[in-house]
C-alpha cells in the first residue's frame, strides 16, 4: 500500500543529494548503477544501503561503482520508474505502492489488518519471494532486497477508538493507492490523497488531522510534531523494495551478479533487524515527547479486523492484485498458525 508506505521509502538508499562510489583500481568503474532513492539521508535504510554498496565496489575489487541519487532528488516512484525505463536510471529503493503500480501483486502484504506480528509477515515473506522475483523478471526488473517500514498506525491530532472518531477524521491517504483509499472508504471515511512530501504541511495547515505511519517514520518525517494520539493497533504493515534493471543487470558478469546478491541478502537482511529496533526506540520517543497511545474498543477492533478488511479484499481482487496472490498469502498464514497451534508449548 502507498499507503503509508511511500515515506518510506521506505526503502532505501540516500546519502547526499549524489554520491558516487569509485574505486580504488586503476581508473573509473567498469559497471555503474545509478541508483534513486526518497529515504532521507542519516535513516536506518540509508546507513545499510551504504553498507551493501561498500561491500560491492571493494570486493568487485572497485569495478563496480554506484551514483546515488537520494532524498527524492529524482522525484517520486513513477518519476523515478520512468527514468529507468529511459535508462537515466538503473535502479532504485521504491515504496511498496510505487513499484505495485508496475508489479500488482506486491501490494498484497499491505492489505490492512493482514498481520498482527512479525514473526507471520516474516513466514509469508519468505514463501512468497520466489514468486515477487519471478514476477519483477517479468517486468524487466530485479528484485535485489524487500525493506521494511515495519508495522504502521493510526496517528491523529484527535484520539480514534471508535468507528464513528476515525469516520469523522480528515485523513491522509496517499495518491495512487487502492489499497488505503478504499479501507477507509468502506469504513465510511472521504480520504484525502496526498503525496509524501504533502503531509507535513497538510498536518499543519489543518486540511488533515488523521495520518500513518510507523514509529521510527513518524519521527523521520517530522509529522510526529503535528499529532497527538496514536491508536494502539497496527492499521498496516508497510514496506518497500531495492530494484535494478534486469537489462543493465545482466551485463555484469556471473560472479558480480552473485556478489550483488549476496551483498544484498546480508545487508537487507540485517536492515529488517535494524528498522524493527528503530521502532521499538522511537515508540519511547514519541511518548517521551507527550503523545499517547489509546486503545480502540475490542468492538472496532474486530469490525476491522474482520469485516472491514474482507470487505476492502472483495472490492480489489483482481484489481488491485490477483486472487491467486491473496489465496496463497492466506494459505500460507494459515499454515503458520496451524503449526504454531500444533507446538507444544
Amino acid at each position: 500500500m502507498k499507503t503509508f508506505y511511500r515515506f518510506l521509502c521506505l526503502g532505501l538508499a540516500a546519502f547526499i543529494a549524489v554520491t558516487t562510489f569509485e574505486s580504488a583500481h586503476a581508473g573509473p568503474p567498469r559497471y555503474i548503477f545509478k541508483v534513486a532513492s526518497l529515504a532521507p539521508d542519516g535513516s536506518v535504510w540509508a546507513k545499510r544501503f551504504r553498507d551493501f554498496t561498500n561491500e560491492v565496489t571493494e570486493k568487485s575489487g572497485g569495478e563496480i561503482g554506484f551514483k546515488i541519487y537520494a532524498g527524492g532528488v529524482m522525484g517520486d516512484d513513477r518519476a523515478m520508474y520512468r527514468k529507468i525505463r529511459v535508462g537515466q536510471l538503473n535502479g532504485g529503493g521504491f515504496t511498496m505502492t510505487g513499484i505495485s503500480e508496475v508489479v500488482p501483486d506486491f501490494r498484497v502484504l499491505g492489505i490492512p489488518f493482514l498481520f498482527n506480528s512479525y514473526d507471520e509477515v516474516d513466514r509469508v515473506m519468505e514463501k512468497l519471494m520466489p514468486r515477487f522475483e519471478k514476477e519483477f523478471d517479468e517486468k524487466g526488473l530485479v528484485l535485489l532486497a524487500i525493506s521494511e517500514v515495519g508495522f504502521v498506525y493510526t496517528m491523529s491530532t484527535t484520539p480514534i477508538t471508535t468507528l464513528a472518531e476515525l469516520k469523522q477524521s480528515k485523513a491522509w491517504a496517499p495518491e495512487g493507492d487502492p489499497i488505503s483509499q478504499s479501507l477507509l472508504e468502506t469504513v465510511g471515511v472521504t480520504p484525502i490523497p496526498l503525496s509524501i512530501p504533502d503531509v507535513l504541511t497538510s498536518l499543519q495547515t489543518g486540511l488533515i488531522n488523521t495520518t500513518f505511519n510507523s514509529y521510527y517514520g513518524a519521527i523521520v518525517m517530522q509529522w510526529f510534531t503535528r499529532i497527538s494520539f496514536i491508536t494502539d493497533i497496527p492499521f498496516a504493515y508497510a514496506y518497500g523494495a531495492f530494484i535494478l534493471d534486469k537489462k543493465t543487470f545482466s551485463r555484469l558478469p556471473p560472479e558480480y551478479a552473485e556478489l550483488m546478491k549476496s551483498a544484498a541478502r546480508t545487508h537487507f537482511d540485517r536492515l529488517l533487524s535494524d528498522t524493527r529496533k528503530s521502532n521499538e526506540e522511537a515508540l519511547q520517543v514519541l511518548l517521551k515527547n507527550g503523545i499517547s497511545l489509546v486503545k480502540p474498543t475490542p468492538m472496532t477492533k474486530a469490525e476491522l479486523q474482520n469485516n472491514y478488511r474482507e470487505m476492502t479484499v472483495k472490492k480489489l481482487v483482481d484489481d488491485a492484485f490477483s486472487k491467486s496472490i491473496y489465496d496463497e498469502t492466506i494459505m500460507h498464514l494459515d499454515n503458520y498458525h496451524k503449526e504454531l497451534s500444533s507446538t507444544p508449548q
